[in-house]
């Protein structure tokens, strides 16, 4: 079946269609430069609402398993690939990505130029877009892209009530604004006592749990977009060591009195080179963001950059002078390929046993 992408700005792109052959889809167009990693990606949070190409050419080579999903079902609004393979090679293989798509009831267009749309989108940013398949009018798609996009994505990927993943650690809180499964198998892997609220928690009901640590998770959308969020991080900063993570490290930022951007593309794969200033080393890292924390809003405010990123020279961490509280830009439970990240994880869990020792914690 024939398919098109058509953007705000009246550019198409023909092509075919694969998965849902759901007649029109509306949401952001985004690229993604990973060259693995595309379950990964169907699957994680932080891409509701957006319809993702994916620049590498050949996608669904290694097909998809139960196990790599990063939640429990995929939350992009449309897949867009050069080329998608009908007969995967892989042992661990159990689905083609056509059928993931089918089952979930996502538009997939396959057979277009997808270098030129990722270089336009890169020359004039990011923008709504149509999958369209099938019989449709140019009328139809205009009146859809007409239309805003949400505002509420954390809401609609956030866990509705809390629960336990048990464990004989440290407790510590995860806020789920959209949490991959990583970071819950990372803090597990540790020997956390994990509890998962919802993103809407408010202080007091944070407290009542008595935990020795807080972990803001990664999501989707504008930070700005989630005011009951920043409220509590105020009330709970200082009283807890606090990570956040992606969508959390934001959050933090405009809780100590910082200020976000929307980027112009955003950074979106799993080869983002970023420079940790103490150190001098450089980290490949996975990244999903279409925001980052505003420099020069840092001024008159205790936060202090850790990290940058070497593209393009925008934050990617952030310390408190005093408190025990840091935040990272990137995804420190995804792998790449190497896991030099993790020991994100075992610094907040050392600021944790320091805070519960009575000792000053260093972020």
């Amino acid at each position: 079946m024939k398919a098109a992408l058509i953007l705000e700005d009246g550019t198409i792109f023909a092509g075919e269609a694969f998965g849902a052959e759901a007649k029109m889809q509306l949401g952001e167009v985004v690229f993604n430069t990973g060259l693995t990693g595309y379950q990964e990606v169907l699957s994680d949070p932080s891409y509701f609402g957006q319809i993702v190409v994916m620049t590498y050419p050949l996608i669904g080579n290694y097909g998809l398993n139960r196990d790599d999903f990063e939640s429990l079902r995929p939350f992009v609004k449309g897949f867009v690939v050069r080329e998608h393979a009908k007969q995967p090679s892989n042992w661990r293989s159990q689905k083609t990505i056509d059928q993931v798509l089918k089952d979930y009831q996502i538009p997939g267009i396959s057979g277009i130029d997808t270098r030129k749309l990722t270089r336009k989108i890169r020359y004039e940013g990011t923008m709504k877009a149509v999958i369209a398949t099938g019989e449709f009018s140019l009328e139809e798609v205009n009146r859809l892209l007409q239309q805003p996009l949400p505002t509420n994505q954390v809401q609609q990927v956030s866990t509705r009530s809390l629960f336990a993943s048990p464990g004989h650690g440290p407790r510590i809180v995860l806020v789920d604004f959209g949490a991959k499964y990583g970071i819950l198998r990372e803090l597990t892997k540790r020997g956390c006592d994990t509890i998962v609220v919802p993103y809407n928690v408010s202080a007091e009901e944070i407290e009542r749990l008595q935990p020795d640590g807080i972990l803001l998770s990664n999501g989707p959308g504008d930070p700005k977009d989630v005011p009951e969020a920043i409220a509590m991080i105020k009330k709970i900063l200082g009283k807890y060591p606090l990570f956040g993570i992606c969508l959390g490290h934001q959050l933090f930022a405009l809780a100590c009195g910082a200020d976000t951007e929307k980027m112009k593309f955003g950074h979106r794969g799993g080869n983002q080179p970023v420079k940790e200033l103490e150190s001098g080393r450089v980290y490949i890292t996975s990244q999903n963001h279409s925001y980052a924390v505003h420099e020069r809003s840092l001024e008159g405010t205790e936060l202090v950059i850790t990290h940058i990123s070497m593209n393009d020279g925008t934050i990617e961490g952030l310390r408190h002078r005093s408190l025990p509280a840091y935040s990272v830009q990137y995804h420190p439970e995804a792998a790449p390929g190497p896991y030099d990240s993790g020991y994100l994880f075992d610094r907040f869990l050392q600021m944790v046993t320091q805070a519960k020792r009575g000792e000053k914690a260093d972020a």
